[in-house]
């Protein structure tokens, strides 16, 4: 049986970094051009940097919470055999899908906070256009907030496939090893 603890564990871990994910993409910098005080000079303006510190909190509950399940589970290539049948089956394409889904929402929230870390910091004169100040774009850490939570579903059922087809396993029944046959006749 999968350990309930680590399940409600990895759960906990997996819904703060969702709500940090969340709160990064409701709290992203905005950014407003401002003249100097001669009025030569345009720059950009950018409001609170929080959303990059959630981003990054985010990445870290997330890496946490894959780290406590593929430890729990020896990262599927280590430990001992599993049983062959479905929920080994299951167990490998879901390893699979969990890694695919995690380094998805990984690149999402670290692409996101360094872009939203990044401020322009050079001014233009008032005649040319306006400086650029660029922002992250809307929907960057909602997407990693999506596969967050792909990532939590998959990764649980993985865990719990895993164990089922490790504790059913049995190598040694203290029967006979060899093929079993019948009397000819």
């Amino acid at each position: 049986m999968a350990s309930k603890l680590l399940l409600i564990i990895v759960f906990v871990f997996d819904l703060i970094a969702f709500g940090l994910a969340v709160a990064a993409e409701q709290r992203r910098s905005t950014a407003k051009i401002v003249p100097d005080r001669d009025q030569n000079y345009n720059y950009c303006v950018y409001n609170s940097d929080i959303a990059t510190g959630y981003g990054v909190g985010a990445f870290l509950f997330l890496m946490v919470s894959q780290i406590a399940i593929m430890v729990a589970s020896r990262c599927f290539c280590c430990g001992k055999p599993l049983k062959p049948g479905g929920s080994r089956a299951c167990a490998v394409i879901l390893f699979i899908v969990c890694w695919v889904f995690f380094l998805i929402a990984e690149i999402c929230l670290l692409a996101g906070s360094v872009e939203n870390a990044y401020h322009t910091k050079y001014r233009t004169l008032f005649v040319n256009d306006p400086p650029s100040c660029e922002t992250v774009r809307k929907g960057v850490f909602a997407a990693g907030a999506a596969f967050i939570f792909f990532t939590s579903i998959v990764s649980k059922f993985y865990y719990i496939n895993y164990s089922s087809a490790r504790e059913s396993f049995q190598p040694h029944l203290g029967g006979e090893t060899g093929v079993g046959m019948g009397t000819y006749k």
